[in-house]
């Protein structure tokens, strides 16, 4: 009896292997293209045309980048900095194309995966790709602030994306560098029927030890070992500038507003009627493209701009609208004007020995009448050279710097009433070459282009004050002084923060959005960006794109009082600062007017002629999905008044108003 057992157990042992080899041969071995024992470098090139890519950049990345979050499809997945492999760049960085090298770790530390779908827990692979970041917080590895919450590499990478919003970055090509600790680890050789990787219907293939370079751009996926491995990142199409420049003045009118139709993101909020701007200046392309008269062309195409009341829709003064603005701005009258509170149009700088001056116009008088016409209605009727505007405000005070700019030479007759008198008199002016008063009134008087990211003093007061010029420039230099700023208001137990906002023009708004978090201790949601999808037609928000603050340690967080100062030249991402501010009334936010009203992320384009244009395709809501920003700005808190008092006064009116607040709070 007991041979008869031996017999049998021998017999289901016997099975048993050969049911274990079955399994072992359930999927064949991966085609390999060359095997020179899996590759030890990649090299390849960057090309880019996005025109903000490397704005603000300070330190640019290549690494070799944890694809675990897609394998999980886990928008939060922060890359382990055990399993960051930080390449060389091997060119100029800031000149497309740049090129670079990565050499591979004999054993990568990055996160297992089971992705041959067979049900049983192997020992899985690593599943890699080469990616571009930018590092801006803490050492050179990512931390969860420079992933911008986690995931995987959407554009400017080694995998291809599915650029469709709703797509929720689902990978649809490119390369992998795959990594197997042992033979034999299942991996797919394509898509499968649903179109969409590591999922039940993959078709899985073995892979040899060691890594292996994946390339999904072929059907079936091909297998590469070679020594060296070149593997381009790819821009992705979403990244990409779009280029209508090589069509007919016409065509590219037409492919310009239908992609506008589809994409802005405020048709309704600003009641855009797209087919009513298309019958009205199609026949100007036409007949410029006729004439071949490139002014033309550039005037329909600044006009057309000047239509959609969007400050961030802005056309280069390149040409002959460069020659026009000067003619057209070149003569002044040694004056410039401002509206106060209660209406009237006064004299807020006078040149001496300008025409205004030897006609006897003095500071502060009133100006009733140009040309015969009503101050208020030349103003009303005039238009701005930096037009178009997102707020009504913003407008208004540009209309008041250009209703009083001429050409060279031209007579301007000018009613006004000097302080203290009763009677209106009348001047006959003619102007003359003189840009004192243009820039006097200029939003950005003052700044001389060698300013730091940020600059701050102690004030008198005893409060710290800061100006923030910029989230345009060197990101890494930004977080660095700012947290030095913040070390020095905890360090020296400062009584409270002054943040001048006011010349900022806006830059990274991801940025702005994490200095703001230094002075929160909760993870707070500040909104969301929608973008049209086009598989959906319509505006998509996806609920995983929630902004959020990124806490930074506590050591650096500023639990004092904060004012923070605004304008109408605080655009854009400034605004998203100056925003996030005001949440749970964190900072009083002071100022005589709300900010410039520039709510849209933006995406560039080339028209004929090399004229790069941007336009409005982020729609930027709160976390209750309201629209924000665009139109009319954030609001000041702490209302600084318009007046004589404010406009001639000695000191600084906002600043000054700022301490009185942060004193008596």
């Amino acid at each position: 009896m007991k041979y008869r057992y031996l017999v049998l157990l021998v017999g289901a042992l016997l099975a048993l292997i050969n049911l274990s080899m079955a399994f072992a041969q359930e999927f064949p071995p991966a085609p390999v293209i060359t095997d020179e024992g899996g590759p030890a470098v990649v090299r390849g090139s960057v090309t880019y045309t996005n025109l903000f890519f490397s704005a603000g950049v300070g330190e640019p990345l290549i690494i070799l980048e944890d694809q675990a979050g897609f394998v999980d499809r886990n928008k939060y997945f922060v890359m382990p900095i055990e399993s960051q492999v930080i390449g060389h760049i091997t060119s100029d960085f800031y000149t497309s194309p740049f090129t670079y090298d990565l050499s591979l770790p004999i054993v990568p530390q990055g996160s297992l995966r089971d992705v041959d779908q067979d049900g049983d827990q192997d020992t899985g692979v690593m599943i890699l790709a080469v990616a571009f970041w930018e590092n801006i917080w803490g050492d050179p590895y990512l931390e969860e602030r420079d992933l911008q919450g986690g995931g995987w590499s959407t554009a400017y990478a080694s995998t291809r994306i599915n650029q469709d919003p709703s797509a929720e970055g689902e990978v649809i090509g490119g390369k992998y560098i795959v990594y197997a600790p042992a033979d034999g680890q299942g991996f797919p050789n394509g898509f499968g029927e649903d179109g969409k990787l590591f999922t039940a219907d993959d078709p899985i293939v073995t892979l040899p030890a060691g890594y292996t370079v994946v390339d999904m751009d072929a059907d079936p996926f091909t297998f590469d070992r070679p020594r060296e491995a070149v593997i381009d990142l790819i821009e992705g199409e979403e990244a990409q500038l779009d280029d209508f420049s090589a069509l007919e003045l016409p065509e590219a009118f037409d492919a310009m507003i239908e992609m506008m139709r589809r994409e802005y993101a405020f048709t309704e909020l600003k009641r855009v009627d797209w087919d009513a701007l298309h019958a009205q200046f199609r026949p100007r392309f036409e007949e410029a493209a006729a004439s071949g008269d490139s002014t033309a062309y550039l005037l329909a195409l600044r006009d057309f701009i000047r239509a959609i009341p969007d400050g961030h829709h802005q056309i280069p003064l390149v040409g002959p609208l460069f020659q026009m603005f000067q003619e057209e701005v070149a003569g002044g009258l040694g004056m410039a004007i401002r509206e106060v509170d209660d209406g009237r149009i006064i004299t807020n700088f006078i040149l001496p020995e300008g025409p205004a001056a030897m006609a006897g116009i003095e500071l502060g008088a009133e100006i009733l009448s140009l040309n015969g016409q009503p101050i208020q209605t030349a103003i009303r009727e005039t238009i701005p050279w930096s037009a178009p505007f997102s707020a009504k405000h913003v407008l208004r005070l540009q209309q008041l710097r250009y209703v009083i700019r001429f050409p060279l030479g031209t007579t301007v007759e000018v009613g006004y009433r000097n302080p203290g008198q009763t009677e209106a008199q009348t001047v006959e002016l003619t102007t003359i070459e003189e840009s004192a008063s243009f820039n006097f009134s200029s939003f950005n008087v003052g700044l001389t282009d060698t300013e730091l990211p940020l600059e701050y003093r102690l004030l008198p007061s005893g409060y710290l004050y800061v100006k923030i010029y910029s989230f345009f420039d060197n990101n890494r230099l930004s977080i660095l002084l700012w947290e030095r700023m913040i070390q020095t208001l905890n360090d020296q137990e400062l009584p409270g923060l002054i943040i001048d906002m006011r010349q900022n023009g806006g830059g990274s708004g991801f940025l702005s959005n994490q200095m703001a978090a230094y002075f929160f201790n909760e993870p707070l949601a500040v909104g969301n960006t929608g973008t049209y999808d086009e598989e959906r037609g319509e505006f998509f928000f996806d609920p995983r794109g929630m902004r959020e603050f990124y806490l930074p340690p506590a050591e650096l967080r500023y639990n004092g009082p904060v004012a923070v100062l605004v304008g109408p030249n605080c655009a854009s991402a400034c605004e998203f600062f100056s925003y996030a501010m005001s949440l749970k009334d964190r900072a009083a936010i002071v100022g005589q007017y709300p900010t410039a009203g520039l709510g849209g992320s933006q995406k560039a384009f080339t028209m004929p002629g090399g004229v790069v244009l941007q336009f409005s395709v982020g729609r930027t809501v709160d976390a209750d999905g309201n629209i924000i920003i665009e139109g009319t700005g954030v609001v000041p808190t702490v209302r600084v008044p318009v007046n004589e008092e404010t406009l001639f006064s000695q000191e600084d009116p906002v600043l000054q108003a700022a301490v009185n607040f942060l004193d008596d709070n």
